[in-house]
């Protein structure tokens, strides 16, 4: 079976190009490919799948063999895939995920080909409970969670999966690979939670680290950034076009303070191969 290795901002997947071919093993397959060890190494498993009255959807898989409902990076890779391959010169595509609709600008480069990638990320989900989040609010902005007896303020979205905010003052020092598995895996979040840190340069550039439910840190998080933008234009402290430094590269981030979240990245093939089909 012929797989797509893509990366967007560094969050590396495994693409298969479902117009083509057949998986019935995405659980199994993803923890197999996804192993930077024994298998290809990645971030997860993306199946590129037609859809009715849509150019494309993807169905997303963590490297621990459970779904994913949306990821921002690999969204714009399967834009890229599909602009590349299927609908070569359309400016925008409608494409389906497990978060629901998505939309897609594309900007090719020279060769017509699919370089940079505008998402309408949609709208954020605020209340605890849609989050999901035991806090049974409308909001759940400047909380406290505790973890090995230090207090955290955070502040919780979703994106079309669960996102945790912390705002911190020197990431890079962060003991991130520490402290994002015991959030991730706190009672507060029933579904488990996406984790992202966060340091302040100025109100329009940010600096992120991310530690991702079912995959651990990750060199990019596009609904994790998505996540940062909207919590820190709701508390005041960035604005509403953010610069967001991820260690795999950059993102930019546009949110009004209300209604949908915009995102521009890269998308980029880094090789094919083929997988033994047994």
């Amino acid at each position: 079976m012929e797989f797509i290795k893509m990366q967007g901002t560094g969050n590396d997947y495994v693409y298969i190009d479902c117009f083509i071919n057949q998986v019935t093993n995405a659980e199994e397959l993803s923890i197999k490919m996804s192993h930077r060890h024994f298998g290809i190494g990645s971030d997860g498993l993306i199946l590129i799948k037609p859809y009715p009255g849509a150019d494309g959807e993807m169905e997303m898989y963590n490297p621990d063999g459970s779904r994913s409902e949306m990821c921002g990076n690999g969204l714009r890779c399967v834009a890229k895939f599909i602009h590349d391959h299927y609908a070569r010169g359309k400016g925008e595509l409608k494409l389906m995920t497990g978060a629901g609709w998505r939309s897609a600008k594309i900007f090719c480069n020279s060769k017509g080909e699919a370089e940079n990638i505008k998402l309408n990320m949609g709208e954020p989900i605020f209340s605890g409970p849609k989050i999901p989040c035991s806090i049974l609010s409308d909001e759940v902005f400047n909380q406290e969670i505790q973890i090995e007896g230090e207090l955290y303020k955070f502040s919780s979205v979703s994106m079309g999966n669960p996102h945790c905010v912390i705002f911190v003052d020197d990431v890079a020092k962060f003991p991130v690979e520490k402290i994002g598995p015991q959030i991730e895996h706190h009672s507060l979040f029933p579904k488990r939670v996406n984790v992202e840190f966060v340091q302040i340069i100025s109100p329009s550039e940010v600096i992120q680290r991310t530690w991702e439910r079912g995959a651990g840190e990750t060199w990019a998080c596009g609904t994790g950034a998505s996540a940062v933008a909207v919590v820190g234009k709701r508390l005041g402290l960035t604005a509403e076009k953010l610069l967001i430094h991820l260690t795999g590269g950059d993102l930019l981030l546009e949110y009004q303070g209300s209604g949908a979240v915009f995102m521009t990245g890269n998308a980029v093939e880094v090789f094919r191969g083929t997988w033994p089909s047994a």
